[in-house]
């Protein structure tokens, strides 16, 4: 990280004494003090790595969808006739989703039934072995599910978070299926789960607020830095590591400012600032770099270190964050990265730069890795392109899956089908089709509307 600092310092020192005369130096200091702040209105300069990385993550929240329609099913399998139906009230045209699994050998399995003659659709062997493996993964880390939800309610305002919010983060988070029971209702000395009387909403609150918990992942970075690498304490007392994205143009006056912006105090995410005065100017400046830490908080919490803006829009009120994120976020384009790969660019992904290099998560975990097996599914290609069906004998399913626990495979794929309204997404685009149709992810037109009212 020191190494971040070394040319802005050299950059300062050699602008102060390039300038002798004492009227330069004062005419200087006037003019310093008016053009060395970072913009509040930046173009974003595109990353390809990330983009590259979302072009795969289209593609997976459209397997997702079918692979919880079609385990929905009795057997575990679906007639084309069938697919083509329930398809479409997902957001596919007719006869599209045919195509659609064709498209993906590695992931669904078309066959010719033996007795009805027609085409049926169903999971490959493949495909169920990588669902009982990210499903073993999730299930195995429960305990840092709970430090995680812990954490997260540690920085609201209120110390609770409505319920339904947490689900609909519940993927990125890593939180299973059942997460109201198997987190919150299974820990009682830490959660409390309640129903608003005027709202009928539930939320979740922290019983008790754990001071060990209360420390960011950005200051443990520091603190490395400091030990092993020896670098300036001054310098990475309240710095985060920064690292622009390529043809990101950055001019000497802008150099000064992230230096300056770099030894800016502020308070934690962690901690009560309710009874502090945010008059000043001074305040407001430590207000907006803490909510920069808080957002790189709320990533480093996640499972992949990346989360749709949306989903961040809905913790806006209660973690203290700015009305107009997206324009926040691009004034820090060498700490966070904002993708609009997917849904017409209606749908934003933030990435935690420091936590990615070459499109590959640094430090992975094991529901990271076992997610990138189904990314490699789907790239890989087919093995026969010159027949569009592939016609299989008759063959015994507990032969074609053995080894593979269907129960566990559908072991939240039934429930999670079931909570869902058929019709009604969770993401979406105005009056747009849904995400799999433009590649973005499902959501209603209300809720879309009111996460775009929270991001403007």
């Amino acid at each position: 990280m020191h190494k971040i600092f070394r040319p802005l310092v050299q950059v300062s020192k050699s602008v102060s004494r390039s300038l002798h005369p004492p009227n330069l130096i004062l005419f200087f200091v006037h003019d310093f003090s008016q053009s060395t702040s970072i913009p509040k209105k930046q173009q974003r300069v595109r990353d390809h790595g990330y983009d590259n990385y979302m072009e795969i993550e289209k593609k997976i929240r459209k397997v997702l969808k079918v692979q919880e329609l079609i385990l929905s099913q009795p057997n575990s399998m679906l007639s084309s006739a069938r697919l083509d139906n329930l398809s479409r009230r997902l957001g596919f045209k007719q006869f599209e989703a045919g195509r659609f699994v064709l498209k993906f050998p590695h992931i669904f399995d078309v066959f010719e039934h033996p007795v009805q003659r027609i085409l049926y659709c169903r999971l490959t062997r493949k495909a169920l072995i990588q669902i009982q493996q990210e499903n073993e993964a999730v299930m195995a880390q429960i305990d840092d599910s709970v430090t995680r939800l812990r954490k997260l309610l540690m920085l609201s305002n209120t110390k609770r978070l409505g319920l339904e919010h947490v689900r609909i983060a519940k993927r990125e988070f890593g939180f299973p299926e059942d997460f109201e029971y198997s987190v919150i209702l299974k820990h009682p000395e830490f959660f409390r789960l309640f129903e608003d009387k005027e709202s009928k909403s539930k939320y979740i609150e922290l019983v008790e607020k754990d001071p060990e918990l209360g420390v960011c992942a950005i200051e443990k970075v520091r603190e490395y830095e400091y030990r092993e690498k020896g670098g300036d304490a001054e310098n990475i007392r309240f710095s985060f590591i920064i690292n622009f994205p390529p043809g990101f143009k950055t001019g000497k006056y802008y150099k000064i400012a992230i230096w300056k912006w770099q030894r800016l105090p502020y308070w934690s995410p962690y901690e009560d600032v309710s009874g502090y005065d945010m008059r000043s100017l001074e305040a407001q400046k430590r207000m907006e770099k803490r909510a920069v830490a808080m957002i790189h908080e709320i990533l480093s919490l996640t499972v992949e270190k990346k989360i749709s803006l949306e989903r961040i829009a809905h913790f806006r009120i209660t973690m203290n964050l700015p009305k107009k994120l997206k324009d926040f976020l691009l004034q820090h384009q060498g700490i966070f990265y904002i993708s609009t790969r997917g849904n017409y660019g209606k749908l934003h992904t933030i990435f935690l730069r420091e936590a990615y290099n070459k499109g590959e998560l640094i430090e992975p975990n094991e529901v990271y890795l076992a997610r990138r097996q189904l990314a490699k599914l789907i790239t890989l290609r087919r093995l026969n392109t010159d027949h569009q069906f592939v016609y299989h004998r008759r063959e015994s399913v507990s032969d074609r899956f053995d080894r593979v626990d269907l129960d566990q495979v559908k072991i939240g794929s039934e429930k999670s089908w079931n909570e869902v309204k058929i019709g009604d997404n969770e993401q979406g685009s105005d009056g747009s089709e849904s995400d799999l149709e433009s590649d973005g992810e499902c959501c209603g037109v209300d809720e879309e509307d009111e996460e775009n009212k929270l991001i403007d």
